[in-house]
């Protein structure tokens, strides 16, 4: 697996707190004998700082330092606490990462905007999900965010399901990293 002791310890808090063996619909429609509930862990007290730190390294270690980025997010609601996440292991590291929020429609009031915080425009991100099985969620918020003028750095998941969302998302010429693996939570 890993020899990464935060890796390995989020690795065995994810298959605890959040797989869940029963046959389940997806959101991407697809049939599962298993359910990855990745907001049983993103919400968890010590999940979720290690999903931070976790998930800062994998972007370092794959080449895209903390200034090679400034902010951190996805479509709502599965990448909210990924983000969150991320910008509080940042800042713990003396860090400026800012978070986002990518809403799946326009607001129809206030400021009607589809992506919540600061903004995004001319500016390097990396969007985010707590698992993926399809890309669909990040590709979602990728067209979004580049709509706004962003600079999609990546595309950084927790949980990767092994379902073609690497691939599709590649295809679409983002770059794909993820955290961990089935293997990495007892699946495969």
């Amino acid at each position: 697996m890993t020899n990464d002791p935060r890796k390995a310890r989020l690795a065995e808090l994810v298959k605890e707190l959040a797989v869940i063996h029963e046959k389940v619909t997806l959101a991407s429609g697809l049939e599962s004998d298993f359910y990855v509930d990745m907001r049983r862990a993103t919400l968890h007290h010590e999940a979720a700082p290690l999903i931070g730190h976790v998930m800062l390294d994998l972007l370092e270690d794959n080449g895209l330092a903390p200034d090679d980025f400034d902010a951190v997010g996805g479509l709502t609601m599965g990448a909210d606490p990924v983000a969150t996440a991320i910008l509080h292991a940042a800042a713990s590291r003396g860090l400026s990462t800012d978070a986002f929020v990518v809403r799946k429609a326009a607001k129809d009031h206030g400021m009607k905007r589809q992506i919540e915080g600061p903004s995004v425009e001319g500016r390097r991100v990396i969007v985010l999900e707590d698992t993926s099985t399809t890309g669909g969620s990040p590709l979602e918020a990728a067209a979004a965010l580049e709509a706004a003028g962003a600079i999609i750095e990546a595309v950084a998941v927790v949980v990767d399901r092994d379902t073609g969302a690497k691939e599709r998302i590649e295809v679409a010429g983002y770059k794909y990293l993820f955290a961990l693996g089935l293997s990495d939570i007892g699946l495969a």
